[in-house]
């Protein structure tokens, strides 16, 4: 293998697929990234896997020697990161030592591979049937639900998100036990792309996994489509030079529609930001204790008033105007768990509703309640 490359483009490679490598790798090359060079096509392409989450990504390179070789990626990525991006780097394959030279301006490094036959393959679904998803709503409807989901290992399947694909509309949704975020968004999906656009998929992805895939999407255009494939446990993503691929977390998803309520009988109508800016305040003493804050309505003066407590260090207290039209009730929740559903709503009003201060309180925009909802558990306060 022989090719010279930006030193720019190398770098950015390397730091999109190195989220894919193990940190602790049950086998050496697993610590490595693959670097595949194709005169062919002109490319260079570089993947990540750790087993469960791979990432592949290529960019042009002028190759004078087609070949394939791993190479340990944190030294690598450090030694192409600190280089000159005035000066296009050399990468060559000496067999004989079986090592990379890597030749700047400044200067030639030399790092020690590994073998690409020892690199496991990434897995490629192989079957025809896939679905053409528009790239920026589907990042989107992943930015809307990540947050929601769990991080506690013991509880494998909420440490995803759940993904629904139904003809021609997304329903994703994320849930830790305390909150759930759930987007449905319509005519995101190709509807002549093949016969699979017609059938119910459901499939539960961990939430690294879809991080890396919003992330890479949110820099996609407004009108760029990217390929789903599903197999067998199996989810490979791809777009026009990137792909990543990730399996499937075993278990039943929660039936998470069971938990929203159909009627409610309280309904505050609120400035989102006005809200948020309240809230944001008030939970700086809100944090100095349990995050636990108070929201009280006064149906006489037309306002909502928010306060928290800290013992022994203070208290803090604001109120905003609402529309609202039932008896003063008053309901605590985790100020955390609201300031991180709210400032995804993008809307400028949005809706509160809930039955009682014990039962779960659903957030909606106003315009529309059925494409973004936002349900909390309540804070049981005790007197």
């Amino acid at each position: 293998m022989k090719l010279i490359c930006s030193q720019t483009e190398l770098n950015t490679a390397l730091q999109l697929v190195s989220r894919a490598v193990a940190n602790r790798p049950t086998h050496p090359v697993l610590a490595n990234v693959l670097l595949t060079a194709d005169a062919g096509t002109g490319k260079l392409s570089l993947t990540g896997f750790d087993l469960n989450l791979g990432i592949q990504t290529s960019l042009s390179a002028s190759i004078e020697r087609s070949g394939a070789i791993t190479l340990p990626c944190k030294l690598f990525g450090e030694i192409v990161s600190k280089l000159s991006s005035e000066s296009p780097i050399s990468l060559t394959f000496d067999e004989v030592k079986d090592q990379v030279k890597i030749t700047s301006k400044n200067g030639s490094y030399e790092v020690r591979s590994m073998s690409a036959d020892d690199f496991p393959e990434l897995p490629i679904v192989e079957n025809e049937s896939f679905l053409k998803i528009n790239a920026i709503s589907f990042a989107n409807s992943l930015k809307s639900t990540l947050f929601a989901s769990s991080t506690d290992e013991s509880k494998q399947i909420l440490t995803g998100v759940n993904l629904s694909f139904n003809d021609n509309s997304i329903k994703s949704a994320a849930t830790d036990g305390h909150r759930l975020a759930v987007v449905y968004l319509k005519d995101v999906i190709s509807s002549n792309n093949n016969s699979n656009s017609n059938h119910n998929i459901e499939v539960t992805l961990p939430s690294r996994s879809l991080r890396e895939v919003e992330r890479f999407l949110s820099s996609c255009n407004s009108d760029t489509e990217i390929s789903f494939f599903y197999d067998q446990g199996q989810v490979v993503f791809i777009s026009s030079d990137q792909i990543v691929t990730t399996r499937t977390l075993d278990g039943t998803y929660p039936n998470y529609n069971q938990l929203i309520p159909d009627n409610f009988q309280y309904t505050l109508e609120l400035n989102r930001k006005s809200f948020i800016s309240a809230l944001d305040r008030v939970s700086v003493l809100a944090e100095q204790h349990n995050n636990v804050l108070k929201i009280s309505t006064n149906k006489k003066e037309n306002v909502l008033n928010i306060s928290a407590e800290a013992q022994d260090l203070g208290s803090g207290f604001e109120s905003i105007p609402i529309n609202f039209d039932a008896d003063d009730i008053e309901i605590a929740f985790n100020s955390r768990y609201l300031l991180e559903g709210l400032k995804l709503i993008e809307t400028d009003n949005i809706l509160l509703k809930f039955n009682a201060p014990t039962t779960p309180a659903i957030f909606t925009p106003m315009d529309n309640d059925k494409q973004f909802v936002y349900l909390v558990m309540p804070v049981q306060i005790r007197s």
